[in-house]
């Protein structure tokens, strides 16, 4: 079934099959052929009223000027609208959900903006036995579609708005990866709308299937970024072993009911030795239990390492509810955590850094799956406040913070001029299960860390630009003082995360290490990305600030 044309036709029968009932959920049955092709997308230009929310995204640093944006309502309308800006010579960007923390999207250079927000179809493809995923779809709405539909889902993040496009292209991950991988790791085929030599446009299907003549397109888009080979329309899911027909055979079962602390550490019981003894604690146990096989994961923990203006550090941590020993290993995680440090772990009745308030869960609380990832993905206001303007640098960890590091964290969160509550380094738990996967398996190369980090501060107005940005990039270049700069592969580190894609680590003014930036973010694979990009997009029509370079 690897009929590009079949297959755009099968994706526009989600809403009119949603509303009539023809698909049962769980049943496999195939959509009915629709009576009418869909329509076009509107096109928005700049005497439109919508034409100011659609040039923006999350981060208010950045805004495009384009000519008019595209909005694309299925495979067949992404086909035409690349074709139109080919055919006109314009530069285009392609916006899903928003939230891209750099300017990839929204910039200057932007003539055309390809929107594929609208396409927000879930459903089973019995065709494929896999679930397919339209590329507009946001991360709440496709956690809920697949459990109430078929009690399965995908180990991806918990933003609730981060739109599924680029987050499954640049290596997803959340709370359930260490026990289940990443995204992309359930990933079986993608949809790309590509642009070839001669302006040709047309659709591709790859899989992972080995004998798949466009098994490396597939490869690309798990863990190579977003906006590089062309349009993403469609993504298909099927964890890799599945068996029968069965749609709830296909992917992962989240957990029925999981455990949830929320917990906070006041910045005013902490001095600098407790500082340190905290972060040395989190660092030792996920060195402990970053194994594939570690028996401990199926807890994930996020850590809000927020600056003294803020109040107080929070810890958000979730276990499987029907692991072996949850509650026990939930309560020997906490006090792991805290040991040596003689603070008490308060209520978290404030904003956790990327979380909100939550209030009544210092005692650990057993929520159903759904609900936990309902208040979790959608109580965080930080992150997703559409007005705010913010810095992000990120890194993955092969080992424990060094001293120095610490020190310069300390230094930075306590600075006595720096007054933005605003602000966090944010620690997530990562190995287990994405460790059990090799570096070339996919394009995401990191598959030995420890634990992910997001060094990130949010303001309002662009006087403030310089301030904030200077402070970051001080605190991340003195945290990385031992390696030029950056988190450079094979140290203590192991390079970036490009779905937290930060330009000025391709600048010699900030990454003084020599690595380029391709090497952090891609490690060895950044060679086949490139021959991908030379095959699928050999005139580089697809590109922003970090895009892969064909060769």
């Amino acid at each position: 079934m690897n009929d590009a044309s079949a297959v755009n036709r099968r994706s526009l029968l989600f809403g009119a099959a949603a509303a009539t009932g023809a698909l049962a959920a769980g049943t496999g049955t195939a959509y009915a052929e629709p009576a009418v092709a869909a329509p076009a997308g509107a096109t928005i230009r700049p005497n439109d009223p919508r034409y100011p929310e659609l040039t923006t995204g999350n981060n208010q640093r950045f805004v495009a000027k384009p000519d008019y944006i595209r909005m694309i309502k299925s495979t067949e309308d992404a086909e035409r609208a690349v074709r139109d800006a080919v055919r006109a010579g314009k530069r285009v960007s392609i916006r899903g959900g928003g939230h891209c923390f750099s300017d990839f999207v929204c910039n200057p250079e932007v003539e055309v903006g390809l929107d594929v927000s609208e396409m927000t179809g879930v459903y089973y493809d019995s065709a494929r036995r896999a679930f397919a995923v339209e590329s507009g779809a946001r991360l709440i709405n496709v956690y809920e579609a697949l459990f109430k539909g078929w009690n399965v889902t995908i180990p991806g993040g918990i933003c609730y708005s981060v739109g599924i496009a680029g987050h499954i292209a640049g290596g997803g991950y959340g709370l359930l990866s260490r026990a289940h991988g990443l995204t992309v790791d359930h990933l079986y085929a993608v949809e790309v709308v590509v642009v070839e030599n001669g302006g040709r446009v047309r659709t591709v299907v790859a899989t992972r299937e080995a004998n798949d003549p466009h098994r490396d397109l597939w490869w690309a888009h798990t863990g190579g970024g977003g906006g590089n080979f062309g349009v993403v329309t469609r993504y298909w899911f099927r964890s890799p072993g599945a068996t029968g027909t069965n749609p709830s055979d296909q992917l992962i079962s989240p957990p029925s009911k999981v455990l949830v602390s929320a917990i906070e550490f006041p910045w005013d019981e902490l001095d600098e030795r407790e500082f340190h003894r905290l972060l040395k604690n989190f660092g030792a146990w996920h060195e402990r239990n970053a194994g594939r096989n570690s028996p401990a994961t199926s807890l994930s923990s996020l850590f809000n390492v927020s600056s003294k203006a803020h109040g107080g550090l929070g810890m958000f941590t979730q276990v499987d509810a029907g692991a072996p020993g949850a509650r026990k290993l939930l309560d020997d995680y906490i006090a792991a955590i805290t040991e040596g440090v003689s603070v008490t772990p308060q209520a978290a009745t404030r904003s956790m850094g990327e979380i909100g308030a939550m209030p009544g869960f210092e005692a650990p609380r057993e929520l159903p799956w759904l609900q936990a990832t309902r208040m979790v993905g959608t109580n965080n206001p930080t992150i997703t406040n559409p007005s705010s303007r913010g810095g992000h640098k990120s890194a993955y960890m092969l080992k424990n913070f060094t001293d120095a590091q610490i020190a310069a964290l300390y230094k930075h969160m306590t600075r006595p001029d720096f007054q933005n509550p605003d602000t966090m380094l944010v620690l997530f738990s990562f190995g287990g299960k994405v460790n059990a996967v090799g570096p070339n398996a996919t394009a995401n190369a990191q598959r030995s860390s420890i634990f992910k980090m997001c060094f990130q501060t949010f303001w309002e107005k662009p006087e403030q630009d310089e301030f904030y940005l200077g402070w970051l990039r001080e605190l991340y270049g003195e945290f990385f003082a031992a390696t030029g700069g950056v988190p450079v592969p094979g140290t203590t580190a192991d390079g970036c995360y490009i779905n937290y894609p930060d330009n000025d680590v391709a600048s010699a003014s900030y990454n003084r290490s020599g690595v380029p930036w391709s090497t952090l973010y891609y490690k060895d694979n950044y060679p086949r990305l490139q021959r991908v990009k030379r095959r699928y997009d050999p005139t580089n029509y697809f590109r922003h600030a970090l895009s892969i370079q064909p060769v």
